[in-house]
């Protein structure tokens, strides 16, 4: 499974990025986890099953989920508490109920 995790800068998604890969990986999950910037989102689709949005790019998820869903790529909105400690697991789950079937372990 590859996510993509996306924020305004990339500096936040960084941070969420190496707590999902620490997760997926606590659970034996092979999962690919990177981060970037929204400005990168319409040329980074390639290969990726599922884009995590930083919550502070809630006012923009119907637009970035359009762009995502002509790629064939499920977004989804993170919760503001995907900062919190257990905040990887949280977003690692999410990702793992938006893939398809095939992807959850």
């Amino acid at each position: 499974m590859k996510i993509l995790i996306m924020c305004g800068a990339g500096a936040s998604s960084t941070f969420v990025a190496l707590r999902v890969r620490t997760a997926a990986a606590d659970r034996g999950i092979d999962a690919s986890v990177s981060a970037g910037a929204l400005s990168q989102l319409s040329d980074g689709l390639d290969g990726v099953d599922v884009v995590l949005l930083g919550p502070h790019l809630a006012d923009r998820f119907d637009e970035i989920r359009q762009l995502t869903n002509d790629h064939g790529v499920v977004a989804v909105q993170l919760p503001d508490d995907v900062f919190a400690p257990d905040g990887g697991g949280r977003a690692l789950d999410l990702a793992l109920g938006a893939a398809a079937p095939e992807h959850h372990p």
